[in-house]
């Protein structure tokens, strides 16, 4: 380990074949391209190849010349990267992970700037306050749509282009398209508003430009502040003072500002996710369906616009990706919905739900539920005194490291006995265990310490809390631990028991539905209650039971009363709040227990160890009947 500091991180990205030819698929195309625009030099670039001859010297064709490429089989790949869907970037040290399409992306960026600290172009992909693609795709439309459900889109066109109706672009293209025709909203743009209204002041007549919409007036003003983002063109001259007469325009008059890029007015991360894969898209339909493209105004402006960024064309021509500027885009208007449309489809049902009537206040809800003989239930806690020997354990695993107070250690401390202690239950030599949500690593380092002879894997979205957790590890000397920055989709590996403190909202039932999948236990402490709706994957409630007893509102009146359990409330509330919470769990284990598994709901000890006290313990294998 000692040259781990002059050791580059290792890149792996799918190569798939078609018509025996290798290509990259989509999400790999992207890699690339970011690499090539950065001209980042930092890692490894591993191509994985499942194919049985041996065409290394056509694979390192499809990738820039300046990339250490080399070309791997799927069966050699290290178990870290062989658990998680690609792209994936293994560190120098071989124990942590960062896997999935954006959070590879967003890594790229860093490792660029580290190198390069100069280059505004590149943190300027970042976004403003460097959130762009930051929220995980479980839980944002928006990531989704980018990260999987355009790239989705294509590359089933690009499979049998001939057979999809040539007047019906994809679903997914339909809502970018519609999001480009948006008006944008951005930090300061009262002020960029009153330019443009100058702008438009001299340089159109108002009789003749109201209500019409100009590309030429978009090309202006707003790509020219786009441009300026990147240090590549002069920005409007910010001391400027508008005339008084502009000054007194009210807000609510001022024109909108047009999409330039995809987020709005500045090329992020998000328009090189989606140049790689609207460029192959716009390449077929042409040859297929060219009428197509009078549907996609803005998303021909769109892709017109990106090639004015610097750096494009020089990164494109290093993918081989032959850019081509387009014919003049048909005139602009608005799409009409679209059946299918996958990212307002949760809206509509929203909406739907909204028009529903319900009786308001939990304990209507709850008396309903209890004349449908739902109560709330828990099961005995099998090992309430159990303890892990604190004081005797190294500093590196005590919650204390953190900065925690003395009161809020006694309570973690108290949390972890009672996750630990199932698990020790659960767990048999050579086991995986999984620490989804894992934060700093709480949870995942003391079962690491605890049971030497099991395999823990860490999972968390957030870069900076899995940093801190591998650098305790490290400290502590574990060996039988590894760390993977992913959202849950993007871990595909087995395991045998899932771990979860504390899991907000949805994220706890992401959390046991993955276990379901993989047909492992899981004990999970549910947090956060009010932020529980329905989700991508699910809607609530859960369990056969309680959908033909309550609607969805009535549910989510249970889960905005769950989170009233903190103990500065009045007694009577409290205990509200725990039916509630018991409620929810109690919903949650049937539906569960519909697909084979048997569940307990239960108090962790004491139960001043947290207002989010709850408990789910579930085994598979046992079939208690639909619920």
């Amino acid at each position: 380990m000692k040259d781990v500091k002059h050791r580059h991180a290792s890149l792996f990205l799918e190569v798939s074949c078609q018509d025996e030819t290798p290509r990259l698929p989509l999400h790999s195309s992207i890699v690339v391209f970011l690499l090539s625009y950065c001209e980042c030099k930092s890692f490894k670039v591993h191509l994985v190849y499942s194919g049985k001859s041996d065409i290394s010297e056509t694979l390192r064709g499809l990738v820039p010349e300046f990339l250490d490429v080399r070309v791997v089989r799927s069966e050699s790949l290290p178990p870290l990267v062989r658990g998680c869907r690609l792209p994936v970037v293994l560190d120098e040290t071989g124990r942590m992970c960062r896997a999935g399409l954006a959070v590879v992306l967003r890594h790229i960026i860093n490792k660029s700037l580290e190198a390069e600290p100069s280059r505004n172009d590149v943190q300027a992909l970042l976004g403003f306050k460097k959130t762009c693609l930051k929220a995980c795709a479980e839980v944002s439309k928006w990531t989704r749509l980018c990260e999987i459900g355009i790239p989705s889109a294509v590359e089933e066109h690009l499979r049998n282009p001939s057979s999809l109706q040539p007047q019906s672009p994809p679903a997914a293209i339909l809502t970018l398209e519609r999001r480009l025709a948006e008006p944008v909203k951005v930090h300061n743009d009262d002020k960029i508003r009153r330019q443009k209204l100058k702008q438009m002041r001299q340089n159109y007549n108002h009789d003749s430009a109201e209500g019409s919409v100009d590309s030429k007036l978009g090309d202006g003003l707003e790509l020219k502040t786009a441009l300026s983002k990147l240090s590549v063109a002069v920005a409007p001259n910010p001391t400027t003072r508008e005339s008084c007469e502009i000054r007194k325009v009210k807000t609510s008059d001022l024109p909108a500002l047009e999409h330039v890029f995809a987020e709005g007015l500045y090329f992020t991360l998000t328009d090189v996710v989606l140049l790689p894969c609207i460029h192959q898209y716009l390449s077929s339909i042409r040859s297929h369906a060219a009428s197509v493209l009078h549907r996609l105004p803005h998303l021909l402006r769109w892709y017109t616009r990106v090639q004015e960024v610097p750096g494009v064309f020089r990164a494109a021509e290093a993918c081989r990706i032959n850019l081509a500027v387009p014919e003049k885009p048909p005139p602009l208007r608005a799409e009409p919905p679209v059946e299918g449309d996958p990212a307002g489809q949760l809206e509509q049902e929203d909406e739907a739900t909204a028009q529903l009537p319900f009786v308001g206040g939990p304990r209507p809800t709850i008396t309903k539920l209890k004349e449908n003989g739902i109560e709330a239930a828990f099961a005995r806690h099998p090992c309430p005194e159990w303890t892990l020997p604190w004081d005797s354990l190294p500093d590196a695993i005590n919650p204390t490291e953190g900065k925690m107070s003395s009161v809020r250690t006694v309570r973690k401390r108290q949390q972890l006995n009672n996750l630990v202690a199932m698990v020790t239950q659960l767990a048999k030599p050579g086991y995986t265990i999984v620490d989804f949500c894992s934060g700093t690593g709480h949870v995942g380092i003391v079962l690491s310490h605890a049971l030497p002879q099991c395999q823990v894997i860490l999972i968390e979205n957030k870069e900076e809390s899995l940093i801190r957790a591998h650098s305790r590890s490290t400290e502590l000397g574990l060996e039988n631990i590894g760390f993977i920055q992913t959202n849950l989709d993007y871990f595909t590996g087995p395991f045998q028991i899932g771990v979860a403190l504390h899991a907000c909202g949805v994220a706890t039932d992401m959390v046991m539905e993955h276990c379901i999948q993989a047909s492992a236990a899981f004990v999970v402490s549910p947090c956060c209650y009010g932020f529980i709706q329905n989700a991508i994957k699910f809607t609530f409630p859960r369990s056969k039971k309680f959908q033909e007893t309550l609607i969805y509102k009535e549910h989510m009146v249970l889960c905005r009363f769950a989170d009233q359990t903190a103990p500065q409330l009045p007694p009577e509330r409290r205990l509200i709040g725990k039916q509630c919470m018991g409620l929810v769990d109690l919903d949650r284990s049937w539906c569960a227990e519909s697909r084979g598994y048997r569940v307990q709901v239960m108090t962790m000890e004491p139960e001043t160890c947290s207002p989010k006290n709850n408990m789910l313990v579930g085994r598979p294998g046992v079939d208690d009947g639909p619920r």
